[in-house]
This record gives C-alpha cells, structure tokens and sequence, in this order.
C-alpha cells in the first residue's frame, strides 16, 4: 500500500515548512499555543517517512514525558502514513529523554572508558546537598565563627558555576554576593565535593551534562557520538544552559541535520543557569547562518489575551520579533481585578471560580498561577473552608517526602554500595543505629574491593542487632536478583514498612505512596532503568503519575508559573499581579532579570484559553521582610502592565463598590467628628 501523501496537508503554512526542511540548521521560533508539539512530531515523521533511520535520530525534551508524548504521536503519524510498514518505528525511535536522560545512557555505555562503572549511582539534589553537608562537617566549615552558607546554597553555587560555564567568583558577585568572603573556603569545598563523589562513584544532576561535555573533547568518542545520530533535534531549547549548548554544537558542529524549537519569550530558568543567550545567538553560530521558522498562529488563547499578552512581551529589549494571532475571536476581554488584600483576592477567586463551574467550565479545566508557592497560602485556606479540593504543583515533591526516598535509597545502596549518602541513609532506618555506627559500617565497606559482601559477612553494630538480619536477607536477595522487576520493589516494602510504623505516626497514610511507587514502578523495564528515570525527572506530585489523590471528581489546579508551563486551562487566576511579586523583589537587581519576570508573567498569561484574571492587592505581604515590623506592603500595579496597556483589559475593583479613594467622591461627613475630639485633648 502507497504511503500517504496528505499527512502534512493539516499543517499551516510555517508548521509545514518546518516539517518538510533538509540540509542545515533550523531553528523553528514557536509562539505560545502555536502547535509547536505537532510540527515537531510531524517534522520526526516526515524523516522516517523519506527514509531516516529511526535509530539514529536523538530527541531531546524538557521532561521525560514530553519525550513519551512525542514518541507516541510520531508513532501513530507513521503508522497513518506507511500502513503496512509501521512496525518499522515501534521501538526504534529509542533516543529520546531529557538532556540529563540521554547523557547517563551514554556515560553508562562509555564507562569504563572514562573511569566510571558502568552502575554508577546518580544523585537527585537533595542527596548531593547532604554529600556536600557531609563534607562541610568534615572541614570543620559548620563550626565556623561567622555564618557559613548552608548545604542547599553551597550546592546552588556549585551547580551554577557549572552550568553557567562561569569562575566561582563572578557567580558569587552576581548571584550570591553575601557569601562572596566565603570564596576561597568554597573552592575546597567544591573540590573535595568532586573528590568524594569520584571515589563513591556517585554522579549529580551537574556531572551528567559536565561528563558529556568531558567525552565530545574527546576526539575517538566523540567522532563515534557525532556519526551514531543522523538528526538531531532539541525542544525547549530557550531552557537550555551553556554547557548543554556546548554539547549540542560538538554533536553537530557544523549544524547538518540540527533542529532546535524553542520561544526565547518563555525563558524562565535562569535559576538552573538556563540562558536566553542559547537560543538568540542560535543562527550566527553557523556559517551561513540557521534557517528561521516562525510560528506565530496560536490555536488556544482568544484574540483579546493574546493582544494583552503581545503588548507585555513587546516591551522586551531583545527577542525573535513575532506577534501571536489567532481566529478565536471574542468580546471578552482579559480582567484586570484590584482588590484590598489577600484575603479578599482569596474571596474573589473563590467566587470567580465557582461562578465559572456554574457556567459548565469544571474545577480541573480551571487554574491559580503564582510567581511562588508561598503565595497560594491564603488561598488554599479559603478553598479549604469552602470544601473545594485542589492538587498543588511547584511545591513538595513526590519523592522528595522521606518514606519514598527511603525505599529508593535501598535500591540505589545496592546497585552502589559506595554511595554513602545511600547507605547512611539505609542504615540509620534501623533502631539503635546512629551516625556513628552507621559510618563505622560504610567506611569498612569502603575498604574493600567488594563491599556488598563485607556488609553480608558483617555482625550487627552494638545496639542495632534489631533490624541487622532483616536488612541483610533484602539486601542478599536483590544482591542475587532473585525476584523479578517490579516484584523487587515489593519485596524492599515489605521490609520497609515496620521500621516506617516505627517512626511515623501517619504510616498508613504514607503507606499509600509506597503503593503507588510500585505502580509506577511498573511503567519501567529494569530497577536501573526507574531509579534512573525518576532520579533525573520526577513526578511533580502524586498526581502526576497514578491519578489524583483525592476522592473528588473534580479538582482546580494550584500552581507555580514555572511549573504551569508547557500547560493551559480554559479559565486561569494570576495571584499578586503586583510590584514585589511579578516582578519578585528578588529579581529587579539587574536587567536580565527583570525581563525574565516579564516574560514569566508572559507565560502565566498564555496558558488561559478563554477566561484570563490578573489580581492586584492592594496591600500584599511580603515575606522577605518578615522579620522586620509589618510584614505588608502596598503594592502596585506590577510594572509590566503600563498605562497604556490598561485598554486591553476590563478594569474593575472587587467588591464591586470601589472605595471613595479609588472614586475620587469626597466621602460623607462622619456622624463622630473624631478629629475633633483628638485636637481638643491638646487644647487647655
């Protein structure tokens, strides 16, 4: 049967000359809601299709399960167009995951030639960041005379330095100044970091991407990495950061068969030192310079957002010129509401909320974006009282909770049981074992050439005879890879689950998670394969895998502007449009920040189909200045919204009777002249 030659005919015009593109770079520039998904799925298909081996294209996303998605619809487009030959991609399209993904499946397959085993651990970064405490307790850095950075700081300045390609002493001056005398107690620091996770065979987030970049300088590797892709195609690349785009560029210097998609109007990780630089700089970094694709037809937001939306970003001071349009037309347009505080925006998006419900528009089809978790607190105080169940995004993670990186810790102390962070971790679940006893055991492990079997052939620690025999039965029986995957991970809960009832007074509540763990366990081919995957790209909540968490039918999403992204909703709530929140005060301290806010606020506003509501309190707490006096301010209108922007939106107080101060009506005299009873008590 004849492939069939009208699979691009639904396609616009811009998607199809992305889709359809050969020889050089292409930099495709896709607006918000402008198919971007689509035309890059299609451009995947349209390869295969004209005879590229599914095998040798690498696609790289933000997230493991942009990355799924993407499979699935090249997939059925292949299976539309070939027919009879489908079966040719099922499978085959292998090489696709994150930056982070891809890099330790190669670093894995290179091991040993880079002084790696090829079971090396990979640490999340609450695990680097007790590596790094570890160490600092170690130096004798905690005890210092003045305040020393704390573990979480010391890691956000390592992990910057790395990925921003930058000196330490030009990060601190920039980001972290109050701990720039620290400088030369950070570098040691930093080095014994490296050090210990070299002897451990422990790998962080950072050395995933800083392993890569080590092996394409070297030129037998590299050449082997450089001719095993045919095509190249990276999503999201205005999130990328310098060291990524160094690897991309060594895998194609010279840009044959390279894609990359992105919108330099929704960069907005520079705190993971992701740089719009990447993405603007993309065409001159090749000779003749990258094609340029614009997509600027969106399919989701009417015509009035996006007209509100255009005149934000338009006062950027440098972008890919492009305006979103669409035929969604509408006489709505996006609400700019003010309101006296937070407990009234609160009120007011309550009632917003479920005036929409009534209108047919359910809870789940509805969204609250905020610029940080903490601002939602009000918010989810009232919906709690008003009996209205809500998921929250952008705050505590899955398996940041204790009892799920417990279970994982197990599996990766097996795997490598010089990991330390694991195996303290392990051992201190047991009673009577502490610290102490704990680093006793991990340093006669350390010892040996086979440590597992020391750990087996080892008598119970003083006082932690208790739990000893258990652990070593869990610890023989994955050792010997009795059970199948996920059964394993069956056998570890049944282990874990009285020591959990031991130390939590909520374990049938957590025993819940434990539960869903294994369901998500089994979505994965091979223990290495989860704890890899999960490692690197986690769920953001529970939800996010195994359904939501609630008994309720319907639900309103809560959720970060940074974690919103990528999504819409046909009805979406701004919380704190106002000077202090968006933009943050944290981030007005130099140019580059400020257009990063402006672009955040850019993208809370795409996300909204139909119904966009920015809320302005007037008087708005800010938690930077807690511990001084007042912990509120009044705001203003968030600088971003000019005056001139003002008749995009409908305008309106809420309550909807405005005070005499925002009227301008001289209030009516009052029935007690207070004031003169003030004056009078200094009169004689």
């Amino acid at each position: 049967m004849p492939p069939d030659p009208h699979y691009l005919d639904k396609l616009n015009p811009e998607q199809r000359q992305a889709a359809e593109h050969t020889g050089g770079p292409l930099l495709v520039i896709a607006g918000a809601g402008s198919g971007k998904t689509n035309t890059l799925a299609h451009r995947v298909a349209h390869l295969i299709v004209n005879g590229a081996d599914p095998r040798r294209i690498l696609l790289m996303t933000f997230s493991r399960r942009a990355a799924a998605e993407m499979q699935r619809r090249v997939e059925r487009l292949v299976a539309q167009v070939l027919r009879d030959k489908a079966g040719i991609v099922t499978d085959a399209l292998g090489w696709a995951g994150t930056f982070h993904g891809i890099g330790a499946r190669l670093l894995r397959e290179h091991a040993e030639q880079i002084g790696l085993v090829p079971g090396f651990s990979i640490h999340d970064r609450e695990d680097s960041a007790d590596l790094i405490n570890i160490i600092r307790h170690e130096m004798g850095l905690s005890e210092a005379r003045k305040r020393f950075p704390t573990k979480g700081t010391c890691l956000a300045i390592y992990s910057r330095v790395v990925n921003a390609q930058d000196e330490l002493e030009a990060v601190l001056q920039q980001a972290f100044p109050w701990v720039s005398m620290w400088n030369n107690e950070l570098r040691s620091l930093f080095g014994a970091y490296v050090e210990h996770k070299q002897r451990q065979q422990v790998l962080d987030y950072d050395d995933l991407l800083l392993y890569w970049a080590a092996v394409m300088r070297e030129p037998a590797i590299a050449a082997e990495l450089s001719d095993r892709f045919d095509h190249v195609l990276v999503d999201e690349y205005q999130d990328t950061n310098r060291l990524q785009a160094s690897i991309l560029m060594a895998l194609k210097p010279g840009g044959d068969g390279l894609t990359v998609v992105g919108d330099d109007a929704q960069s907005i990780y520079s705190f993971r030192a992701a740089t719009v630089r990447n993405i603007l700089d993309f065409p001159a970094a090749f000779t003749p310079p990258a094609r340029i694709v614009t997509l600027d037809r969106n399919y989701r937001s009417t015509q009035p957002i996006l007209a509100a939306a255009n005149a934000v970003i338009s006062e950027s001071s440098e972008r890919f010129t492009k305006n979103l349009w669409t035929d969604r037309l509408s006489s709505d347009r996006p609400r700019l509401v003010t309101v006296r505080d937070e407990a009234g925006q609160a009120r007011y998006v309550v009632e917003s909320i479920l005036a929409c419900r009534e209108g047919g528009t359910a809870l789940k089809q509805q969204a609250v974006l905020f610029r940080t978790s903490s601002h939602s607190a009000e918010l989810e105080i009232e919906l709690t009282r008003r009996n209205i169940p809500f998921v929250k995004f952008g705050g505590l993670k899955f398996l940041d909770s204790a009892h799920v990186k417990d279970m994982l810790a197990l599996l990766r102390f097996v795997d490598n049981p010089r990991d330390r962070v694991a195996g303290f971790r392990v051992l201190q679940l047991l009673p009577g074992i502490g610290p102490g006893a704990a680093g006793k055991v991990i340093d006669r492990m350390a010892e040996s050439p086979a440590p597992l079997e020391v750990l087996l052939s080892m008598p119970p620690p003083p006082r932690g005879s208790e739990g000893w025999p258990a652990l070593l039965e869990v610890v023989e029986h994955l050792r010997r890879g009795e059970g199948k995957w996920p059964a394993e991970l069956l056998r570890v809960r049944l282990w874990y689950e009285p020591l959990m009832e031991q130390v939590y007074e909520d374990a049938e509540v957590r025993k819940q998670d434990l539960h869903q763990l294994e369901q998500i366990a089994a979505g994965y081919s091979s223990r290495e394969r989860f704890i890899t995957e999960l490692t690197l790209d986690p769920p953001d909540a529970t939800s996010d895998q195994a359904g939501v968490p609630l008994l309720d039918e319907d639900y309103l999403i809560l959720s970060t502007i940074h974690s919103a992204k990528g999504q819409e909703w046909k009805s979406v709530h701004v919380l704190n449009v106002v000077d202090g929140a968006i933009p943050s005060d944290l981030g007005t301290g130099s140019a580059h920040e400020l257009e990063e806010e402006r672009r955040l606020l850019y993208v809370a506003m795409t996300r909204a189909r139909d119904d966009l509501h920015l809320v302005v309190p007037q008087r708005f707490y800010v938690h930077q200045q807690a511990q001084y006096g007042d912990k509120h301010v009044y705001a203003q209108r968030s600088r971003f919204i000019t005056g001139a922007m003002l008749g995009l939106f409908e305008d309106s107080y809420w309550p909807a009777v405005k005070p005499a101060a925002l009227t301008g009506i001289a209030p009516a005299a009052p029935r007690v002249d207070i004031g003169a009873q003030l004056r009078g008590m200094w009169q004689k």
